[in-house]
């Protein structure tokens, strides 16, 4: 193994080692006089593609409420129904009850100022160790759990519709967490 030690034109050391051919190609590289001035140009890069911005409906994040999942996943866990929370939603199976959960706490305890999408409450069931992914809950409340949820806007792939919890679906979440 050969080594070498070589100072660039622009002040840095570099310490070569390896075979003898190897050293000689990177010295006569970094070495001649015409290699200090040449510029070597990166590979190029792919483009990220940008998501297209819907243009219909209004986001939380546009009208200015932020919905702060934080705080509905640390109300689930530290409420007065936690207990119940707990036996009877989260250590049990029902994917309607799961999805319907993060609804129930923005109704009863955050004002039921402003609905969750699919993704969101994905997001709430990820954070509480419970995780849905965004297809089934999205699959859920079309099916299942459309009795007990409205949508701000008709369902179209591709744009984010906002679910608030009925009036029957609080009964229904109520009867859940009494366990009848």
């Amino acid at each position: 193994m050969a080594k070498a030690h070589v100072t660039l034109p622009n002040g840095t050391t570099v310490e070569i080692e390896g075979t003898a051919d190897e050293v000689r190609q990177l010295l006569e590289f970094y070495g001649s006089p015409d290699s200090a001035g040449k510029k070597r140009t990166p590979a190029p890069t792919k483009k990220k593609r940008q998501a297209k911005k819907s243009s219909g409906g209004t986001s939380a994040k546009s009208t200015g409420d932020v919905i702060d999942l934080t705080e509905i996943v640390n109300h689930i866990k530290n409420c007065d129904e936690a207990e119940a929370i707990e036996t009877q939603i989260l250590d049990r199976t029902s994917l309607v009850n799961r999805t319907l959960l993060p609804l129930y706490i923005v109704h009863e305890h955050l004002d039921d100022h402003e609905g969750l999408t699919s993704g969101d409450i994905s997001r709430a069931t990820i954070d509480l160790g419970i995780p849905i992914g965004t297809p089934n809950v999205s699959r859920t409340l079309s099916n299942t759990a459309s009795k007990y949820v409205m949508g701000d806007k008709v369902r179209k792939k591709g744009r984010p519709v906002r679910y608030k919890l009925s009036r029957r679906g609080v009964q229904y979440m109520k009867k859940v967490l009494d366990g009848s």
